[in-house]
């Protein structure tokens, strides 16, 4: 059973003890008080991580479910080329929930805040009655009007993603098989990164013209970027940076390539006139493809066919039974 409330909040609040200069007032008032620097801009993302959703306790250890939860709202800040400041998290449990499964949450969460130097400034607690619930705030800072949008793709820019695709996802279809994971074989779902660095230098060297982050597929999430910019797209198959996970560090297949979520990676847009190096912030970086006039999105295929690349990404409520860690 999990600590009282009091008594909860007290044990978290002791975790963060060290409290960074943006953070005035923390945990203890009725509200955080934080400091932005004049000539900044605020960015706010909140995300939910849902037991049977996002995750299965008997699948992911409580450290990873708290790294996770932190992973996906510091890539929406990452995706926009902020740099966070705080994270708020809203934590219900269930009555029967070990205390130690809430400890090895939070020591997750809190091991990932102090990799990228952001606070826990508050947030709240409850019991649940079925299942474990946990919602992310995380506020970032970027220079008044340089945030990257989704917006900003013109015909002719190229398009890239950091990283390598599908390995993520590729955690989830081996779990969902019955198989027995080691977290080194298949650390993209287990241990993903928010690429940080890589967005805040997109931004500082006015690289990107959009950007977003693959958490629901590649597919999905261009398909997402396209439509704010009111552009299509031309994706080269052959481009596509591929995943190796297992022990014998496989290819994984091409639909978790452009259908599989839980990447975190980057996915922007550049004029074609830039030139971008293969590596930003110790990162790979891989042109996959080019905007297009037309609002269609296109795959070309290895043997020079063209396909229309439907958005197969993950999509709430689109489908029924759980999805596991992807989101």
């Amino acid at each position: 059973m999990p600590l009282p409330e009091k008594a909860l909040i007290a044990r978290i609040r002791k975790a963060t003890k060290t409290r960074a200069p943006s953070v005035v007032a923390g945990i203890g008032d009725d509200a955080a008080l934080l400091k932005i620097r004049p000539g900044y801009e605020v960015l706010v993302t909140t995300d939910f991580t849902l037991e049977g959703i996002h995750f299965r306790r008997e699948w992911h250890a409580p450290q990873v479910v708290g790294r996770r939860c932190l992973t996906r709202g510091l890539s929406d800040i990452a995706a926009m080329g902020g740099e966070p400041v705080a994270a708020f998290l809203s934590l219900a449990v269930p009555r029967k929930l070990p205390q130690t499964w809430v400890d090895g949450f939070m020591k997750g969460l809190l091991e990932l805040a102090k990799e990228f130097k952001v606070a826990l400034a508050g947030g709240d607690t409850a019991e649940s009655p079925a299942g474990v619930l946990a919602d992310i705030l995380v506020l970032g800072s970027v220079p008044r009007g340089k945030a990257i949008l989704r917006s900003g793709a013109g015909p002719g820019d190229a398009i890239y993603v950091t990283g390598e695709l599908g390995g993520g996802a590729a955690g989830l279809r081996e779990l969902f098989a019955g198989s027995k994971l080691r977290s080194r074989d298949f650390a993209r779902h287990f241990h993903p990164v928010p690429r940080i660095a890589v967005g805040k230098i997109l931004r500082t060297r006015n690289l990107a013209t959009a950007m977003i982050d693959l958490s629901d597929g590649l597919s999905t999430d261009l398909a997402h970027l396209c439509e704010e910019s009111a552009v299509g797209a031309e994706i080269l198959a052959t481009q596509l940076p591929t995943a190796h996970t297992g022990r014998k560090r496989q290819p994984v297949d091409q639909d978790l390539v452009l259908h599989g979520g839980e990447d975190y990676e980057l996915l922007f847009s550049a004029r074609q006139s830039v030139h971008l190096p293969p590596k930003i912030g110790g990162v790979r970086v891989t042109r996959i493809g080019q905007v297009m006039r037309n609002r269609r999105i296109l795959l070309r295929n290895e043997d020079g066919s063209v396909e229309r690349l439907e958005p197969k990404g993950w999509q709430h409520f689109a489908s029924s039974g759980t999805r596991g860690d992807t989101s």
